[in-house]
């Protein structure tokens, strides 16, 4: 074995390196594919957003919905990106532009957005801590972002549903 090379890496190893490095903190948690059971998160608060990298209103979403996951996430709040790319190319790209700081799974085949009936990008449902949808937005309007986060700080506090 060539020792010089594990003293001295040369730069396909730097960046294959910073790559790696790159990847592992584009998300706090990264899924391959959808594989959602919802009852997991019983007892919480959960947001669940689908969108996709030629979605326009998602790139004003993203930074949103991180402030709420730091915001609320201490109070039960979960934020669950559902990615409806067919190339996991296309969505990784989007996440370099606008980073997650919050779960990102994969839904290429359809099955959890047709489970939600979904119509448009982005669309999201809060899901109580009983595991029941009580809001349902379509779209994300900037200007209607403190109407968005008091629906959630309202489940939050309720307590239910």
């Amino acid at each position: 074995m060539d020792m010089t090379r594990l003293r001295h890496p040369g730069p396909a190893l730097i960046v294959g390196l910073l790559l790696i490095a790159g990847l592992l903190t584009m998300a706090p948690s990264r899924a391959a594919d959808s594989t959602l059971n919802l009852d997991d998160y019983r007892g919480q608060v959960v947001l669940l957003d689908f969108w996709a990298s030629w979605c326009v209103p998602c790139r004003r979403s993203f930074p949103w919905m991180n402030q709420m996951q730091q915001k609320y996430g201490e109070q039960g709040l979960v934020i669950i990106g559902v990615n409806m790319d067919a190339n996991a190319g296309d969505a990784d790209a989007f996440l370099r532009d606008y980073p997650a700081q919050f779960t990102i799974i994969s839904d290429r085949d359809g099955n959890l957005a047709r489970r939600f009936e979904v119509e448009a990008m982005p669309s999201s449902y809060i899901i109580g801590r009983d595991g029941a949808v009580v809001a349902t937005h379509m779209g994300f309007q900037v200007k209607k972002s403190d109407e968005y986060e008091e629906q959630i700080r309202q489940v939050l506090l309720s307590g239910e549903g």
